[in-house]
């Protein structure tokens, strides 16, 4: 074994020794730097490779892990090809296992976006202008960096010892594997201005103070330019934004038409039920159960992946891209936007906040703890990271700084007074929602409920969720529809009523697989979407109800190719 690594390194050191000569004669730094750059990480997997350790293996049935060397060139818009795939074979790099940071280092404590000072934003500036001007051979460089969240919301890899696509959108891995992202990118910023201190602000769009696109953002080299310009500041974020059904084009999105006043208390009735009302369990909130093999693939996002999540990055997403509003409108480009990782540290910080208002639960499920993904980190190396990991951010030395939550206190109530309401309801005819029903326009049916007058005891150990099962959507269409229960009025309808149980939205990918064509099926699994309705159905005096009236309204065009099988009660403790 000793022979081996001594004729191993005499062959680097041959190989090294003639590469500097070509490179001298080259002259060009440019060339130089990128070759460096990829010749710098073959090296150190030639090395590290010469032992057993840190092999790439096989994953345990039902444990997620991603094949390292499926990655396959994608495409975006018919006249837009996507290629996220990094310069060389992942699996061909040496890895160690994720190690936590010393226990006895200070926290470092991500700030909201408008508190931020000079200083702060000097260094972060300094940061990301190092970072952007890295060759894509650099796995830190912003390209590579952006290019991550595209492999793994596009299908580009599929699973360990599988032909199914690999996606962290829409299931359980969506709030684990981005808290990934930000926290290495964050290190890497960190490292590359030599400040371990260093920590990402967040955007706090869930607040008042911070619903508007934050100054320093506005400017470089934070600034990009496929936004919406409409939506520059003073214009207050929309976090019910839609795209709706009478545009003049396929995608075209409109304006709540709203002020200022009335946009931020629609914001906080949204966030009220997207944290509270609605997600009082996990599977609500976390989106569903996701294993390994084409069989335990699901499609079901939870509440704050749903809106303000998909929201926030469509109202971003620049108008002059009417097909899909990139680049934050769409999966595959929206890590380009540097406003995407506050945007996302904010999603990180509200699933800290969601845990600890509803008891600090935690998912226990083995098979989910012990998924695993691969980043880079600050000192170019490959590790492998589970999520398991991930669950304790004080673990991995970092917080946030507190902000007050209004949203708390902005329990909605009903449009018009239930007295009105009962009785409009009585005249109705029992109307059925069909089989494949296509959401081209506004859908009404009575669903049974199998309980009624349960106790608080029940309540709280079992939530009544409305389930509208089948959603068959086009995966190249942007789609969102409202689900509202009881509603005398469907055209005035929105968030900031008691009657809204739940909003779906689906982000086209930007994405069609041109290769294996087969997984497209796994791709466009039909969608769950699970409700949590027993609070609306209390405020709603509609608790001791044998049945209720559910209407879906379309809030976008692309509605007019997906279909929804039907509709149904179901509990969940």
């Amino acid at each position: 074994m000793e022979a081996k690594k001594l004729g191993l390194v005499l062959g680097i050191s041959t190989m090294v020794a003639a590469f500097t000569i070509i490179l001298h004669l080259l002259k060009a730094p440019h060339v130089q730097h990128a070759l460096l750059g990829e010749f710098n990480f073959i090296i150190p997997a030639m090395l590290k490779g010469a032992s057993s350790s840190g092999k790439y293996q096989q994953g345990k049935a039902g444990v997620l892990l991603p094949n390292l060397t499926s990655c396959h060139e994608s495409m975006g818009r018919s006249d837009l090809p996507v290629y996220c795939c990094p310069p060389m074979n992942q699996s061909d790099v040496a890895f160690i296992d994720f190690q936590f940071p010393d226990p006895s280092l200070p926290l470092r404590v991500r700030r909201p976006t408008h508190l931020l000072d000079e200083n702060y934003i000097a260094k972060y500036k300094k940061a990301i202008t190092i970072m952007k001007s890295l060759p894509d051979t650099d796995p830190r460089s912003y390209t590579r960096q952006a290019n991550l969240h595209c492999l793994f919301c596009t299908g580009a890899y599929n699973q360990h010892d599988s032909n199914s696509p690999l996606n962290i959108h829409r299931s359980w891995l969506f709030f684990p594997w981005h808290r990934m992202l930000i926290y290495f990118h964050e290190r890497i910023l960190g490292g590359l201005i030599g400040d371990d201190t260093f920590a990402l602000p967040f955007w706090p769009w869930d607040i008042p103070e911070g619903m508007v696109i934050p100054e320093m953002y506005m400017k470089a080299p934070f600034f990009h330019e496929a936004r919406d310009i409409s939506h520059f500041p003073p214009s207050v974020v929309d976090l019910d934004y839609s795209c709706t059904a009478s545009s003049s084009d396929d995608y075209g999105c409109f304006e709540s038409g709203l002020g200022p006043e009335d946009q931020v208390y629609t914001n906080l009735v949204m966030m009220y039920n997207q944290m509270v009302a609605g997600a009082k369990k996990m599977e609500l909130f976390m989106g569903c159960p996701y294993k390994a093999g084409e069989g335990g693939s699901c499609n079901g996002p939870g509440t704050l992946e749903l809106a303000p999540h998909n929201t926030v990055h469509k109202w971003v997403g620049s108008n002059l891209n009417p097909g899909s509003r990139e680049d934050m409108g769409v999966f595959y480009s929206a890590a380009r936007d540097p406003i995407f990782y506050p945007h996302h540290a904010n999603i990180d910080r509200l699933w800290e906040v969601w845990t600890k208002l509803h008891g600090n639960k935690v998912i226990t499920d083995p098979d989910w703890l012990d998924s695993s993904f691969f980043f880079y980190d600050e000192k170019l190396q490959l590790n492998k990271i589970k999520i398991r990991d991930v669950l304790s951010i004080t673990r991995l030395r970092y917080a946030y700084e507190k902000v007050d939550f209004p949203w708390l206190n902005s329990r909605p109530r009903p449009s018009v007074p239930l007295e009105v309401a009962r009785n409009v309801l009585k005249t109705r005819q029992n109307e059925k929602l069909q089989r494949n029903g296509i959401l081209s326009s506004t859908l009404r049916t009575r669903v049974n409920r199998p309980k009624v007058r349960r106790t608080k005891r029940e309540k709280d150990e079992e939530e009544e969720i409305l389930v509208v099962h089948g959603i068959d959507v086009p995966e190249e269409r942007y789609v969102k529809f409202d689900v509202y229960v009881n509603v005398v009025n469907e055209t005035i309808m929105n968030p900031r009523f008691r009657e809204f149980a739940g909003t779906f939205v689906h982000i086209d990918p930007g994405v069609i697989r041109v290769e294996r064509e087969a997984n497209l099926e796994t791709l466009r699994k039909k969608t769950d979407l699970k409700l949590g309705i027993s609070e609306l159905l209390e405020d709603l005096e509609a608790d001791g109800d044998d049945s209720i009236w559910v209407t879906l309204v379309p809030r976008s065009k692309g509605c007019i190719n997906a279909t929804v099988d039907g509709l149904r009660i179901e509990y969940i403790r």
